[in-house]
Protein backbone atom coordinates (compact mmCIF):
# COMPACT_ATOMS: atom_id res chain seq x y z
CA UNK A 1 0.00 0.00 0.00
CA UNK A 2 1.55 3.27 -1.16
CA UNK A 3 1.77 6.02 1.78
CA UNK A 4 -0.45 8.80 1.27
CA UNK A 5 2.01 11.21 1.47
CA UNK A 6 3.63 9.81 -1.60
CA UNK A 7 0.59 10.51 -3.15
CA UNK A 8 0.49 13.84 -1.86
CA UNK A 9 4.08 14.36 -3.18
CA UNK A 10 3.32 12.91 -6.41
CA UNK A 11 0.15 15.09 -6.92
CA UNK A 12 2.34 18.15 -6.16
CA UNK A 13 5.70 17.32 -8.70
CA UNK A 14 2.85 16.31 -11.36
CA UNK A 15 0.71 19.02 -11.04
CA UNK A 16 2.09 21.96 -9.92
CA UNK A 17 5.89 21.24 -10.42
CA UNK A 18 6.18 20.33 -13.98
CA UNK A 19 2.93 20.71 -14.81
CA UNK A 20 2.17 18.04 -16.88
CA UNK A 21 0.15 18.19 -19.97
CA UNK A 22 -1.30 15.27 -22.10
CA UNK A 23 1.32 13.43 -24.33
CA UNK A 24 3.78 15.01 -22.74
CA UNK A 25 7.21 12.48 -22.48
CA UNK A 26 8.33 13.04 -18.80
CA UNK A 27 11.62 11.20 -17.20
CA UNK A 28 11.56 10.00 -13.75
CA UNK A 29 15.04 9.52 -12.62
CA UNK A 30 15.58 7.61 -9.82
CA UNK A 31 18.48 6.95 -7.46
CA UNK A 32 18.08 4.83 -4.08
CA UNK A 33 14.73 5.79 -3.79
CA UNK A 34 11.62 3.39 -3.10
CA UNK A 35 9.28 1.48 -6.17
CA UNK A 36 6.46 2.80 -4.02
CA UNK A 37 7.46 6.06 -4.50
CA UNK A 38 8.54 5.94 -8.53
CA UNK A 39 5.16 3.89 -8.94
CA UNK A 40 3.23 6.64 -7.36
CA UNK A 41 4.77 9.00 -9.49
CA UNK A 42 3.94 6.68 -13.06
CA UNK A 43 0.12 6.12 -11.80
CA UNK A 44 0.29 10.10 -11.32
CA UNK A 45 2.03 11.26 -14.87
CA UNK A 46 0.08 8.87 -16.13
CA UNK A 47 -3.34 10.26 -14.70
CA UNK A 48 -2.49 13.85 -16.27
CA UNK A 49 -2.37 11.99 -19.43
CA UNK A 50 1.83 12.30 -20.00
CA UNK A 51 4.06 9.36 -20.41
CA UNK A 52 6.08 8.32 -18.45
CA UNK A 53 9.99 7.04 -18.82
CA UNK A 54 11.60 5.68 -15.57
CA UNK A 55 15.67 5.64 -15.03
CA UNK A 56 16.55 3.36 -12.07
CA UNK A 57 19.87 3.82 -10.51
CA UNK A 58 21.86 2.74 -6.86
CA UNK A 59 24.70 5.17 -5.79
CA UNK A 60 26.28 1.60 -4.57
CA UNK A 61 26.16 0.32 -8.40
CA UNK A 62 27.32 4.04 -9.92
CA UNK A 63 30.24 4.00 -8.09
CA UNK A 64 31.19 0.69 -9.37
CA UNK A 65 30.76 2.13 -12.80
CA UNK A 66 32.61 5.25 -12.46
CA UNK A 67 35.79 3.08 -11.29
CA UNK A 68 35.86 0.83 -14.16
CA UNK A 69 34.64 2.78 -17.06
CA UNK A 70 37.05 4.04 -19.95
CA UNK A 71 36.48 7.48 -21.52
CA UNK A 72 35.12 5.66 -24.44
CA UNK A 73 32.72 3.95 -22.00
CA UNK A 74 31.16 7.57 -20.79
CA UNK A 75 31.20 9.25 -24.13
CA UNK A 76 28.83 6.57 -25.28
CA UNK A 77 26.72 6.26 -22.28
CA UNK A 78 26.53 10.56 -21.93
CA UNK A 79 25.59 10.24 -25.55
CA UNK A 80 23.26 7.93 -25.32
CA UNK A 81 21.39 10.19 -22.15
CA UNK A 82 21.57 13.12 -24.26
CA UNK A 83 19.63 11.51 -27.07
CA UNK A 84 16.81 10.27 -24.38
CA UNK A 85 16.76 13.55 -22.70
CA UNK A 86 16.28 15.20 -26.47
CA UNK A 87 13.08 13.86 -26.86
CA UNK A 88 11.91 14.32 -23.14
CA UNK A 89 9.59 17.71 -22.00
CA UNK A 90 9.54 16.87 -18.13
CA UNK A 91 11.92 15.38 -16.50
CA UNK A 92 11.58 14.49 -12.06
CA UNK A 93 14.40 12.98 -10.15
CA UNK A 94 14.06 11.10 -6.81
CA UNK A 95 17.48 11.11 -5.47
CA UNK A 96 18.12 9.61 -2.69
CA UNK A 97 21.81 8.21 -0.91
CA UNK A 98 22.22 5.83 1.29
CA UNK A 99 25.87 6.89 1.91
CA UNK A 100 26.55 10.29 1.32
CA UNK A 101 30.19 9.66 0.72
CA UNK A 102 29.75 6.31 -1.27
CA UNK A 103 31.78 8.09 -4.19
CA UNK A 104 34.34 9.35 -1.84
CA UNK A 105 37.13 7.31 -2.95
CA UNK A 106 36.76 7.43 -6.67
CA UNK A 107 39.88 8.91 -8.27
CA UNK A 108 39.45 12.70 -9.54
CA UNK A 109 40.57 11.93 -13.08
CA UNK A 110 37.34 9.35 -13.07
CA UNK A 111 34.93 11.73 -11.67
CA UNK A 112 36.08 14.47 -13.81
CA UNK A 113 35.49 12.61 -17.14
CA UNK A 114 32.23 11.32 -15.46
CA UNK A 115 31.54 15.28 -15.36
CA UNK A 116 32.65 16.27 -18.39
CA UNK A 117 31.53 13.48 -20.97
CA UNK A 118 28.13 12.52 -19.11
CA UNK A 119 27.26 14.79 -16.29
CA UNK A 120 27.36 18.36 -17.97
CA UNK A 121 26.01 17.68 -21.24
CA UNK A 122 22.99 16.08 -20.42
CA UNK A 123 22.43 19.06 -17.03
CA UNK A 124 23.16 21.45 -19.12
CA UNK A 125 20.37 20.39 -21.76
CA UNK A 126 17.93 19.28 -19.23
CA UNK A 127 18.01 22.40 -17.25
CA UNK A 128 17.73 24.68 -20.35
CA UNK A 129 14.96 22.49 -22.52
CA UNK A 130 12.80 20.73 -20.08
CA UNK A 131 10.30 21.33 -17.40
CA UNK A 132 12.34 19.74 -13.96
CA UNK A 133 12.27 19.06 -10.36
CA UNK A 134 14.76 17.37 -8.61
CA UNK A 135 14.75 15.98 -4.86
CA UNK A 136 16.06 14.26 -2.59
CA UNK A 137 14.35 10.91 -1.00
CA UNK A 138 14.84 10.74 2.96
CA UNK A 139 17.06 7.59 3.92
CA UNK A 140 18.66 6.92 7.37
CA UNK A 141 21.85 7.98 6.15
CA UNK A 142 20.03 11.64 6.12
CA UNK A 143 18.51 11.07 8.98
CA UNK A 144 21.96 10.40 11.02
CA UNK A 145 23.00 13.64 9.11
CA UNK A 146 20.12 15.92 10.33
CA UNK A 147 20.66 13.78 14.06
CA UNK A 148 17.02 12.87 13.74
CA UNK A 149 15.27 9.48 13.67
CA UNK A 150 14.10 8.01 10.40
CA UNK A 151 10.58 8.18 11.28
CA UNK A 152 11.14 11.59 12.60
CA UNK A 153 13.14 12.65 9.46
CA UNK A 154 10.14 11.24 7.35
CA UNK A 155 7.67 13.45 8.91
CA UNK A 156 9.89 16.45 8.70
CA UNK A 157 11.14 15.60 4.95
CA UNK A 158 6.94 15.92 3.84
CA UNK A 159 6.04 18.41 5.71
CA UNK A 160 9.19 20.45 3.91
CA UNK A 161 8.18 19.23 0.63
CA UNK A 162 4.51 19.68 0.74
CA UNK A 163 4.48 23.01 2.09
CA UNK A 164 1.97 25.48 0.58
CA UNK A 165 4.14 26.85 -2.47
CA UNK A 166 1.60 29.17 -4.45
CA UNK A 167 1.73 31.13 -0.74
CA UNK A 168 5.55 30.86 -0.93
CA UNK A 169 5.80 32.19 -4.41
CA UNK A 170 3.27 35.59 -3.93
CA UNK A 171 5.55 36.72 -0.84
CA UNK A 172 8.90 36.26 -2.72
CA UNK A 173 7.83 38.46 -5.27
CA UNK A 174 8.44 41.68 -3.33
CA UNK A 175 11.94 40.19 -2.83
CA UNK A 176 12.58 39.58 -6.32
CA UNK A 177 11.50 42.67 -7.46
CA UNK A 178 13.77 44.70 -5.07
CA UNK A 179 16.63 42.65 -6.23
CA UNK A 180 15.96 43.50 -10.08
CA UNK A 181 16.18 47.01 -8.90
CA UNK A 182 19.74 46.59 -6.87
CA UNK A 183 23.35 47.34 -7.48
CA UNK A 184 25.30 47.18 -4.57
CA UNK A 185 24.72 44.11 -2.18
CA UNK A 186 26.74 43.65 1.06
CA UNK A 187 27.02 40.54 3.45
CA UNK A 188 28.36 40.55 6.86
CA UNK A 189 28.36 37.52 9.06
CA UNK A 190 30.00 35.66 12.02
CA UNK A 191 33.85 34.90 11.92
CA UNK A 192 35.41 37.41 9.39
CA UNK A 193 32.78 37.19 6.34
CA UNK A 194 32.31 40.96 4.69
CA UNK A 195 31.88 40.51 1.05
CA UNK A 196 30.70 43.45 -1.31
CA UNK A 197 29.64 43.00 -5.08
CA UNK A 198 27.05 44.26 -7.61
CA UNK A 199 24.27 42.46 -9.24
CA UNK A 200 23.09 45.21 -10.99
CA UNK A 201 21.21 44.01 -14.59
CA UNK A 202 21.22 40.57 -13.54
CA UNK A 203 17.57 39.23 -13.11
CA UNK A 204 16.34 38.04 -10.16
CA UNK A 205 14.67 34.28 -10.33
CA UNK A 206 12.19 33.23 -7.49
CA UNK A 207 12.39 29.92 -6.67
CA UNK A 208 9.23 28.28 -4.97
CA UNK A 209 8.09 24.73 -5.62
CA UNK A 210 9.37 24.38 -9.39
CA UNK A 211 12.55 23.47 -9.73
CA UNK A 212 14.03 21.85 -6.34
CA UNK A 213 11.24 20.49 -3.46
CA UNK A 214 12.14 21.24 -0.53
CA UNK A 215 12.33 24.90 -2.21
CA UNK A 216 12.52 28.63 -0.80
CA UNK A 217 15.06 30.85 -2.17
CA UNK A 218 15.50 33.91 -4.66
CA UNK A 219 18.73 33.82 -6.82
CA UNK A 220 20.60 35.88 -9.16
CA UNK A 221 24.26 35.96 -9.55
CA UNK A 222 27.01 39.03 -9.00
CA UNK A 223 28.41 40.68 -11.90
CA UNK A 224 31.31 38.90 -12.37
CA UNK A 225 34.22 40.74 -11.55
CA UNK A 226 32.52 42.64 -9.29
CA UNK A 227 33.38 40.97 -6.10
CA UNK A 228 35.73 41.75 -3.30
CA UNK A 229 36.35 40.65 0.54
CA UNK A 230 35.92 37.80 2.70
CA UNK A 231 32.92 35.14 2.88
CA UNK A 232 33.51 32.50 5.86
CA UNK A 233 31.10 29.58 5.69
CA UNK A 234 29.31 28.03 8.79
CA UNK A 235 27.73 25.11 7.22
CA UNK A 236 29.31 22.10 6.05
CA UNK A 237 29.33 20.92 2.32
CA UNK A 238 29.88 18.03 0.38
CA UNK A 239 31.54 18.05 -3.27
CA UNK A 240 31.15 14.40 -5.26
CA UNK A 241 31.52 12.43 -1.58
CA UNK A 242 34.18 14.34 -0.13
CA UNK A 243 33.53 16.57 3.16
CA UNK A 244 34.63 19.93 3.30
CA UNK A 245 34.02 22.53 6.40
CA UNK A 246 35.15 25.83 7.22
CA UNK A 247 35.43 27.04 4.23
CA UNK A 248 36.86 30.66 3.43
CA UNK A 249 36.79 32.22 0.39
CA UNK A 250 38.79 35.91 -0.42
CA UNK A 251 37.91 37.56 -3.65
CA UNK A 252 39.71 40.45 -5.42
CA UNK A 253 37.78 41.68 -8.80
CA UNK A 254 35.92 38.47 -8.76
CA UNK A 255 38.33 35.98 -8.61
CA UNK A 256 39.15 33.57 -5.45
CA UNK A 257 42.74 34.30 -4.40
CA UNK A 258 42.36 32.30 -1.28
CA UNK A 259 40.40 29.38 -0.48
CA UNK A 260 40.65 27.13 3.21
CA UNK A 261 39.25 25.32 4.83
CA UNK A 262 39.27 21.43 6.34
CA UNK A 263 40.48 19.95 3.35
CA UNK A 264 42.93 22.88 1.34
CA UNK A 265 44.21 21.28 -0.80
CA UNK A 266 41.51 19.07 -2.49
CA UNK A 267 39.41 22.48 -2.27
CA UNK A 268 41.89 24.05 -4.55
CA UNK A 269 41.99 21.56 -6.74
CA UNK A 270 37.95 21.84 -7.38
CA UNK A 271 38.39 25.28 -7.68
CA UNK A 272 41.27 24.89 -10.13
CA UNK A 273 39.14 22.34 -12.55
CA UNK A 274 39.22 25.40 -15.06
CA UNK A 275 38.49 29.74 -15.08
CA UNK A 276 35.56 29.56 -14.40
CA UNK A 277 35.38 27.91 -11.15
CA UNK A 278 37.75 30.85 -8.98
CA UNK A 279 34.75 32.84 -9.90
CA UNK A 280 30.87 33.08 -9.22
CA UNK A 281 27.84 32.16 -11.18
CA UNK A 282 24.74 32.21 -8.12
CA UNK A 283 24.20 34.42 -4.98
CA UNK A 284 20.78 33.15 -3.21
CA UNK A 285 19.33 34.46 -0.43
CA UNK A 286 17.34 31.05 1.62
CA UNK A 287 13.95 31.28 3.37
CA UNK A 288 12.11 27.71 4.03
CA UNK A 289 10.91 28.16 7.55
CA UNK A 290 11.01 24.41 8.04
CA UNK A 291 14.73 24.09 7.44
CA UNK A 292 16.55 25.35 10.20
CA UNK A 293 20.04 24.51 9.89
CA UNK A 294 22.47 22.12 8.05
CA UNK A 295 23.02 18.46 7.07
CA UNK A 296 25.37 17.51 4.34
CA UNK A 297 22.52 17.89 1.22
CA UNK A 298 22.46 21.03 -0.55
CA UNK A 299 18.97 20.63 -1.90
CA UNK A 300 17.87 21.37 1.98
CA UNK A 301 20.71 23.07 2.93
CA UNK A 302 20.48 26.15 0.27
CA UNK A 303 17.04 27.09 1.19
CA UNK A 304 18.19 26.83 5.14
CA UNK A 305 16.14 29.91 6.51
CA UNK A 306 18.11 32.79 7.59
CA UNK A 307 20.79 31.95 5.32
CA UNK A 308 22.65 32.37 1.48
CA UNK A 309 24.67 30.55 -0.80
CA UNK A 310 27.13 31.90 -3.06
CA UNK A 311 28.61 29.59 -5.75
CA UNK A 312 31.57 29.26 -7.45
CA UNK A 313 31.50 28.03 -10.87
CA UNK A 314 28.38 27.90 -13.91
CA UNK A 315 25.85 30.32 -13.77
CA UNK A 316 22.62 29.47 -14.74
CA UNK A 317 21.42 31.09 -17.79
CA UNK A 318 18.08 32.78 -16.95
CA UNK A 319 20.56 34.86 -14.21
CA UNK A 320 23.21 35.01 -16.29
CA UNK A 321 26.70 36.91 -15.58
CA UNK A 322 28.65 35.12 -18.32
CA UNK A 323 30.42 32.82 -16.22
CA UNK A 324 31.47 29.05 -17.30
CA UNK A 325 32.78 26.26 -15.27
CA UNK A 326 32.79 22.50 -15.69
CA UNK A 327 31.84 23.20 -11.61
CA UNK A 328 28.74 24.73 -9.71
CA UNK A 329 29.18 24.59 -6.05
CA UNK A 330 26.75 25.99 -3.66
CA UNK A 331 28.23 27.11 -0.27
CA UNK A 332 26.09 27.65 2.27
CA UNK A 333 26.36 30.70 5.50
CA UNK A 334 23.38 30.52 8.02
CA UNK A 335 23.21 34.26 9.22
CA UNK A 336 20.66 33.58 12.20
CA UNK A 337 21.69 34.62 15.85
CA UNK A 338 22.08 31.17 16.61
CA UNK A 339 25.08 30.52 13.91
CA UNK A 340 26.58 33.63 14.75
CA UNK A 341 23.81 36.38 12.88
CA UNK A 342 24.98 38.38 10.06
CA UNK A 343 23.45 41.41 7.61
CA UNK A 344 22.54 41.74 4.47
CA UNK A 345 22.07 45.26 2.57
CA UNK A 346 21.29 46.47 -1.05
CA UNK A 347 22.28 50.03 -1.76
CA UNK A 348 22.58 50.92 2.36
CA UNK A 349 19.40 49.71 2.89
CA UNK A 350 18.91 46.73 5.44
CA UNK A 351 17.42 44.06 4.40
CA UNK A 352 17.36 41.50 6.27
CA UNK A 353 19.39 41.03 10.30
CA UNK A 354 20.26 37.56 12.02
CA UNK A 355 18.55 35.50 9.54
CA UNK A 356 14.94 38.08 9.84
CA UNK A 357 13.74 40.64 7.22
CA UNK A 358 13.51 44.02 8.19
CA UNK A 359 11.69 46.14 5.79
CA UNK A 360 7.58 46.05 6.01
CA UNK A 361 7.37 45.20 2.42
CA UNK A 362 9.45 41.78 2.82
CA UNK A 363 8.04 40.97 6.46
CA UNK A 364 5.74 37.74 4.36
CA UNK A 365 9.04 36.07 4.50
CA UNK A 366 9.54 35.63 7.98
CA UNK A 367 8.83 32.13 8.95
CA UNK A 368 6.16 32.69 11.13
CA UNK A 369 4.03 34.18 7.67
CA UNK A 370 5.42 31.05 5.37
CA UNK A 371 3.68 28.24 7.17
Amino acid sequence: MIDPRMKKLADLLVTYSTKVQTGQRVLIDAYDAPAEMVTALINRVAEAGGLPFVNVNQSIVLRSLYMTATPEQMEIIGRNQLDLMKDIQCYIALRGSQNITELSDVPDDRMRVYRELCQKPVQDYRVNNTKWVVLRWPTPSMAQLAGMSTEGFEDFYFDVCTLDYAKMSQAERPLKERMDRTDQVIIRGPLDTDLRFSIKGIPAIQCDGDRNIPDGEVFTAPVRDSVNGVIHFNAGTVYQGKLFDDVRLEFKDGKIVDATGSDTAALNEVLDADEGARYVGEFSIGLNPYIKKAMRDILFDEKICGSIHFTPGQAYEEADNGNRSKIHWDMVLIQTEEFGGGEISFDDELIRKDGRFVPDYLQGLNPENLV
